[in-house]
C-alpha cells in the first residue's frame, strides 16, 4: 500500500491538481467578456499589470486592506490557517525528503518545532472557521455540509500528519492514513471551492486591473467607461 501511494497515486494526484489547476486558471480569464473585460487590459496592459499586482499584493499582507482591518479577528484566523497550510507541505522536513527521492530537488526545510507550531495553527483555525459559521448568522445562512467536507478534507491531512509525528497507535497506519488524505485533497483542488488556491490570484489581479482602469483608475485620462 505505501508503495502504490507514494509511486502511481503519487504522480496521479499530483497530476492531476497541476493540469487541473492550470485549466480552471487558463479557462477563468478566457470566460472574460471581450467587450467588458479583454479589450481594455489589451489596450492599457501597463496600467492593468500595476493595479493587478497591487490587489494581490494588498490582500496577501494581514490588515493590508480595508476588508481585512474590519474583520481583525476573521483576519487572523485566515492567515493562522493559510500561513501554515502553504508553509507546512512544501517545507516540512520529511516531505522535502520525499521529494529529493523522487524528482531529485528539495526545498529550505522547517525547524521541527517550527512546523508542529504551524501545524497546529491550521487545526486551532480550522476550528475557530467553523465556531464562526455556526456563530454567526450572516454566514451560517450561507454555508452547507459541502462547506464544512471541503474544511474536513483540508485539516484531515495535518490531523493526521501530527498523529503520525507523536506516533500515537499505530504509526504506520496513520501515515498511511495522512498520505491519503493528503493525496485526497490534491486531486480535489481542481473540482472543489479548493481551487481558490490559483484563482485567488485570478480574480484578484482582474479586480485589480479593473480598478486601475474603468473604475475611476484613469479618471479624466480619456477612458469610455
Amino acid at each position: 500500500m505505501y508503495e502504490f501511494l507514494t509511486g502511481p497515486m503519487f504522480w496521479l494526484s499530483l497530476g492531476t491538481c497541476f493540469i487541473g489547476i492550470t485549466v480552471r486558471f487558463v479557462l477563468y480569464f478566457k470566460g472574460l467578456n471581450w467587450q467588458l473585460e479583454r479589450v481594455a487590459y489589451k489596450a492599457y496592459p501597463a496600467q492593468g499589470l500595476k493595479g493587478a499586482l497591487n490587489s494581490i499584493l494588498n490582500w496577501l499582507i494581514p490588515f493590508g486592506t480595508c476588508g481585512w482591518r474590519k474583520q481583525p479577528f476573521m483576519t487572523l484566523i485566515f492567515f493562522g490557517f493559510h500561513i501554515g497550510a502553504v508553509l507546512v507541505p512544501l517545507f516540512l522536513l520529511a516531505h522535502n525528503i520525499f521529494l529529493k527521492e523522487k524528482i531529485g530537488i528539495s526545498l529550505i526545510t522547517l525547524h521541527p518545532v517550527i512546523a508542529d507550531i504551524l501545524s497546529w495553527s491550521v487545526i486551532v483555525c480550522a476550528f475557530l472557521l467553523v465556531l464562526r459559521r455556526i456563530s454567526l448568522p450572516e454566514v451560517r445562512i450561507l454555508t452547507t455540509a459541502y462547506d464544512y467536507f471541503i474544511l474536513l478534507l483540508s485539516v484531515a491531512p495535518f490531523v493526521t500528519g501530527l498523529i503520525a509525528r507523536y506516533e500515537i497507535g499505530n504509526y504506520s497506519f496513520w501515515l498511511t492514513t495522512h498520505i491519503i488524505c493528503g493525496e485526497a485533497l490534491l486531486i480535489a483542488v481542481p473540482f472543489t471551492k479548493l481551487s481558490h488556491i490559483a484563482l485567488f490570484f485570478a480574480s484578484r489581479a482582474q479586480l485589480g486591473m479593473d480598478y486601475a482602469i474603468k473604475r475611476g483608475g484613469m479618471k479624466g485620462k480619456g477612458m469610455a467607461w
